[in-house]
């Protein structure tokens, strides 16, 4: 009796061990894989999101199908990503709101930084200020003359509340002293309609979209969000030539995975997003698509720039007194 007893927790103990066994990457991937991103379809996620999963699609030899899951700021996606199974076939591409979501919101179904294993960074880029041709302002200077001449009356879009649009927005009100009211879009397509149909005056845009309409007289740059101009609206000044000082915003965008993957899986994904990283074409992709750096990292920097970014804007929204929901 003693020695079936004892079988019997070798058993239990070695069925334990099984299934806790981390899955060996030597055959990963053998399925197609899903890459989620939380913004709408044509947007910069989208478009980051595509032009990576090509790449690694071509490394790793399985198909990756990019699903747009739009809503609150990209939370919707970051839970479902959260939630999946930590088996290497559903991934996730976010952005800065990603870390901005801890700032804004009461409470979330995940944690940034912990419910994740990360990847890699991909590119980092600024955003643009921008109103239609026909607005009166003709500078960022002049924006912020009328808005301090009637508190309120201005609003922006942006492509939703939680965003680094949204955030870029209220803290040009805190440091420049104004009150322009949000208004949330899904998705930046939605509020340059917006914008174009006279919804809303000014808008916080990436770059990807709103060059094309700067370039041909449809929409007017203000300013840029970054300390320098970028390569893709040369002409368009920052918001610190406007005079505000100190004010620098820069989003990215990066890849994870569910937490628990298993660390063979993880190493495998972070190797070989480096090499698609380090294509000519894809780099070159990459920053037309944002106007901004291909820049790669290892899963540990990643996660401390989460963790920067989060008590950084919790700094801004506390500042701005934006209350949370």
């Amino acid at each position: 009796m003693r020695r079936m007893k004892r079988l019997a927790a070798a058993i239990f103990l070695l069925g334990g061990c099984l299934a806790t066994t981390p899955v060996p990457a030597d055959n990963y991937p053998s399925r197609p894989i899903r890459l989620l991103h939380g913004f709408a379809a044509g947007g910069a996620a989208d478009t980051l999101s595509r032009i990576v999963a090509d790449g690694l699609s071509k490394k790793l030899g399985q198909p990756i199908i990019v699903e747009a899951k739009p809503g609150a700021g990209g939370n919707i996606a970051a839970d479902a990503i959260a939630k999946a199974a930590p088996d290497g076939y559903t991934l996730g591409l976010v952005t800065g709101a990603h870390a901005i979501s801890a700032a804004t919101y009461k409470s979330l179904a995940y944690q940034p930084a912990e419910s994740f294993e990360m990847i890699s960074t991909v590119v980092y880029y600024a955003l643009v200020i921008a109103v239609r041709s026909d607005h009166p302002a003709k500078s960022l200077g002049d924006l912020i003359a009328m808005a301090k001449e009637k508190p309120g009356a201005l609003s922006f879009g942006s492509v939703g509340f939680g965003s680094t649009h949204h955030l870029a927005g209220e803290l040009l009100n805190a440091t420049a002293g104004v009150e322009i009211v949000h208004v949330p879009y899904r998705g930046d397509a939605q509020s340059v309609t917006a914008l174009l149909g006279g919804e809303v005056p000014v808008i916080v845009g990436t770059p990807v979209l709103l060059a094309p309409q700067i370039q041909s007289g449809g929409i007017r740059g203000l300013a840029v969000t970054s300390p320098a101009r970028t390569a893709l609206l040369p002409d368009v000044p920052s918001v610190q030539e406007a005079g505000i000082k100190g004010y620098d915003v820069r989003t990215w965008a990066g890849l994870l995975a569910p937490k628990g993957t298993p660390p063979a899986i993880m190493a495998t994904l972070n190797a070989a997003t480096l090499e698609v990283l380090k294509d000519p074409d894809v780099r070159q992709r990459l920053e037309t698509a944002v106007g901004g750096e291909v820049r790669g990292s290892s899963p540990e920097e990643m996660k401390a720039l989460i963790e920067a970014e989060i008590a950084k804007w919790s700094a801004v929204v506390e500042r701005a007194k934006i209350p949370k929901i």
